[in-house]
């Protein structure tokens, strides 16, 4: 709209320009012509008048010239010159002849003088034939300088007014123009606004058929979206069954696989306590009982987060979260001598509602992860603190180490499922890389949440949680 108008400004103001000099000159020409005219039809009894010696006033005195006529001449006295007015001839005062004065010598031409309190005169010299006495005929340019002032206020006026009428139409057909393009721009907001990375999702949101018509170009764009759109949600619902049937097949897997590991294991222990057996056998059935443990507990863990998929396995209740930092922290104390362990609970107990056992194990992982992946005299600090007032009460449990961090990279990915921070901690465990999911999926499953800030130095695990008692 603004270049529209910007443009149609520029033109309109090169045509005003255009016209207005050209009705410049044309009644600049007019004016001049009418000059000429009053020199050639100059009374004869006029110029007798000047040639027997007589004043300019006293000739024109009574004598039927144009109104605002101006007369100067060469008499045998001097100089004399005067104007005619509207009902009186007035003579001339020496500095205003002394303003004409000088276009009386030279050829017979016309120019532009000013003369003092009189104004702007459109002057013609000539000469009387039979004296030679040089006269000077002018009329006024006021007229015409009026009338070029008034064409142009008449123009600016009518300009302003066309560029004003102008920015409304635009405004108005622009916005009725774009109003489809509109309701494309709302339809794709809203759409993007929702939560697309997981779950069940459905894309509702389409753009109106009317505004989605295929035989205008912004229509096209209306319908191509809502194409768009279907394949979308397809897609979404394509990968929602997928999810479901891959977790599916994982709680299924885990739980079948879960005999036969039991199976081994029980076979290996019972081999053990053989003593008849070789060591190369010993050896071999040891290795068996310990990977078979190993996978076991691998395909709890799976087993466990297909359940927690699928809104299984959390039983709430009434949680002291301060009794279960106080003893988790306890029991890495013991696992971990060579670390320097400290905790900062109220005094009050911190009840929620929630499953104690998976909130033990999320506290428990935590510090776990504290306690392996850093080196030997690390200090390791569990926090525990409530935010907010009333229905928006939060606990915060943080797990806040001093060793060298986790690489800015994984933290990305920190969270997901077999993602491991061997690569930026000082040892490798061998974990299957499932604990920081299983604390995550734990933690949502209470309507909470976990998140990581890590620098050299300075890294902290922090777990959000409602403070809301169990009913």
């Amino acid at each position: 709209m603004v270049t529209i108008v910007a443009i149609v400004s520029v033109i309109l103001i090169i045509i005003t320009t255009l016209t207005s000099a050209v009705i410049s000159s044309v009644l600049d020409m007019q004016l001049s012509e009418d000059v000429r005219s009053a020199a050639a039809r100059l009374p004869r009894d006029v110029t007798q008048s000047l040639v027997n010696g007589d004043s300019a006033a006293g000739a024109l005195a009574e004598r039927p010239v144009e109104r605002g006529l101006l007369l100067v001449a060469e008499t045998a006295d001097g100089l004399t010159g005067a104007v005619v007015g509207p009902a009186s001839v007035t003579e001339l005062t020496g500095d205003q002849l002394d303003d004409v004065v000088h276009t009386m010598s030279g050829d017979p031409h016309s120019e532009t003088v000013t003369i003092s309190d009189l104004g702007t005169y459109r002057i013609q010299t000539a000469a009387i034939q039979s004296t030679g006495q040089i006269i000077v005929i002018g009329l006024p340019t006021a007229e015409v300088q009026a009338t070029i002032g008034r064409l142009w206020r008449t123009i600016m006026l009518a300009t302003i007014g066309g560029m004003v009428l102008l920015g409304i139409a635009t405004t108005l057909v622009i916005r009725a123009g774009l109003r489809p393009l509109r309701a494309v721009a709302e339809t794709a907001t809203r759409v993007a606004q929702q939560p697309l990375d997981q779950g069940a999702v459905s894309i509702d949101e389409r753009v109106p058929e009317a505004e989605a018509d295929p035989r205008n170009e912004i229509g096209q764009v209306g319908a191509a979206l809502n194409t768009l759109l279907d394949h979308v949600e397809s897609s979404l619902h394509a990968r929602q069954r997928n999810e479901e049937l891959m977790r599916r097949f994982v709680a299924d897997a885990s739980h079948e696989l879960r005999t036969p590991l039991a199976s081994i294991r029980g076979y290996s222990e019972l081999s053990l306590r053989d003593p008849s057996l070789s060591d190369n056998t010993e050896q071999a059935l040891e290795r068996i009982q310990a990977q078979s443990i190993r996978m076991t507990s691998l395909v709890e863990d799976l087993l466990l987060l297909a359940r927690l998929d699928e809104g299984q396995e959390i039983v709430l209740g009434a949680v002291d979260l301060t009794q279960l930092a106080v003893e988790a922290l306890a029991d890495q104390q013991a696992a971990g001598p060579d670390h320097a362990w400290s905790v900062d609970v109220p005094e009050e107990p911190v009840v929620i509602a929630g499953d104690r056992g998976r909130l033990t194990q999320v506290i428990a992982n935590l510090l776990a992860n504290a306690r392996t992946h850093t080196p030997e005299g690390t200090r390791v600090e569990l926090g525990l603190r409530l935010e907010g007032e009333g229905g928006a009460t939060r606990a915060v449990l943080t797990v806040h180490d001093d060793g060298p961090g986790i690489d800015a990279d994984l933290q990305r990915e920190l969270f997901t499922r077999f993602a491991r921070g061997d690569r930026s901690r000082a040892r490798r465990t061998g974990g299957t890389g499932l604990g920081l999911s299983i604390a995550k999926a734990i933690v949502e499953a209470h309507h909470g949440e976990i998140s990581v800030r890590s620098v050299p130095g300075d890294t902290t695990f922090e777990v959000r949680l409602p403070a809301r008692p169990a009913s």
